[in-house]
Order: C-alpha cells, then structure tokens, then sequence
C-alpha cells in the first residue's frame, strides 16, 4: 500500500479561529481523511513535531509526501529540507499544495521564486482540465467550480511544467497554471494550487480526487538508482 506524509505548518489552525472554524482538526486532517478514503495508509507531520515530523526514518517510509505551509516557511530547518530533497532525487513522490510554493523545499526544487500575483478575495474559481489523459484528471469533468477561494495569478516564476494539466480562471479575469507536473531526479512533483485556509476547499470532492490522483502519479521511484563507480573507457573495454 502507498504510503503518504501529510506535512502541515498547524499554525493558523491553532492562533487564528476563522481558520480554526472551518478546519477545527487541522488542514492536515482534511488533507488525509480524503487520502484515507481513496486508499492510503497516511501519517501526519507537522513544523512543532521533533525534526518537524520528518526523520530520515520517516522519510525513508514515506512514497509521497504532501506539503502545506503559509506563515512559517523560515522556520524549516536546512537540514530538513535536504533530507527531503535528497528522498525526492531517490524516488520520493512530493505534492505541493496552494501556498506552500513559497516552501523551501519547492523554491530549492524549482530554482526560482515561485512569486506571483495574489488577491484575498473570496472569489470564485473555475480549474479547467487541460490535458484530459494525464492520471491525475482522471474521474474529473471538464472543469470544476470553488464557490470561494484565494486568487493566484500570473506570472507564476516557476520553470515551465514537463506537463501542465490544470489551469484556473478566476472572477477578476485572472488565469494561473494551477497543476503543474515536474520531474526531478527519479522523483515525480505537482504543485495544485486551492487550498486557503479561511475556505473549506480540502473536503471539495474534486479536489480530494485531484489530490488522490496525484498521489497515485507520484508514487514509486522511476527508473535505476545510479550507481557510482569508475568507468573504464569504451576502447578499453573492446567496445570500439
């Protein structure tokens, strides 16, 4: 079975009670009740745990690792981030989900700022699927709706996606690329944008499938680990 790590700060959910009033056991609890019902022996981390929750033992059990994050992104240790990354470039399978662009770990990944334009409004969303054959839109329609959510909008400084399967369009006009699909040594990322804390959107069915399926996408090292060692040249080998 896949194992998944959902990582949350649990910050906002303790200080701030509007956030606290739509998810009263945690962002992380929404995150993994939907994982749960898709399938997936999940843990929860969170930034207080010790090490933040992710032990190189943990991590090394872990298939894929869920990340959100907002206010406390300094407060993620280095050496933490490393360890993460290191488990990615090995085959670790990492969802990145609304602000959690501006993590460490993402930002390292991508090698740019992952700025862009934003807007707290409330505001309808409409995610568009783009690429209707891709694994993670499997089971979604052509578009779904979020009564209410926090405007992304572009640019959006990150690499251009190996496959970009979800866009947004929000009730200013503003487009964003909103499932962004990369792939970094054997390990496989998406960033999905929804997900503000102050609106109700981890317990939308779609975006649990969206979630669900990426997990599945994400899951499992591809291809061979490389093995270091010193090669001989090919003429001495009797290849040439």
């Amino acid at each position: 079975m896949t194992r998944v790590t959902v990582w949350n700060e649990h910050r906002q959910e303790r200080s701030d009670p509007a956030v606290a009033a739509v998810y009263p056991d945690g962002i992380h609890e929404a995150i993994a009740d939907g994982l749960r019902g898709a399938g997936f022996d999940v843990g929860i981390a969170t930034l207080d745990d010790p090490e933040h929750g992710l032990a190189e033992d943990v991590l090394a059990a872990t298939d894929v690792l869920t990340w959100w994050g907002h206010v406390a992104h300094e407060e993620v240790e280095d050496a933490v981030v490393e360890r993460i990354q290191r488990r990615v470039l090995d085959g670790m399978g990492l969802i990145v989900l609304h602000s959690g662009h501006h993590s460490k770990i993402f930002r390292r990944l991508m090698g740019t700022t992952a700025d862009m334009k934003w807007r707290e409004a409330g505001e309808r969303e409409r995610i568009w699927v783009i690429d209707r054959s891709h694994p993670i839109a499997e089971g979604l329609g052509d578009s779904f709706v979020l009564d209410e959510e926090e405007m992304y909008g572009e640019p959006f400084d990150v690499p251009a996606p190996d496959q970009l399967v979800l866009i947004s369009w929000f009730e200013g006009g503003e487009v964003f690329r909103s499932g962004c699909c990369y792939a970094r040594g054997r390990g496989r990322i998406f960033y999905f944008r929804p997900g503000h804390e102050t609106h109700p959107t981890y317990v939308q069915p779609d975006v649990r499938r969206v979630i669900a399926n990426a997990v599945r996408w994400a899951a499992g090292p591809r291809g061979a680990p490389i093995a270091l060692a010193n090669q001989q040249p090919l003429e001495a080998r009797g290849r040439v």
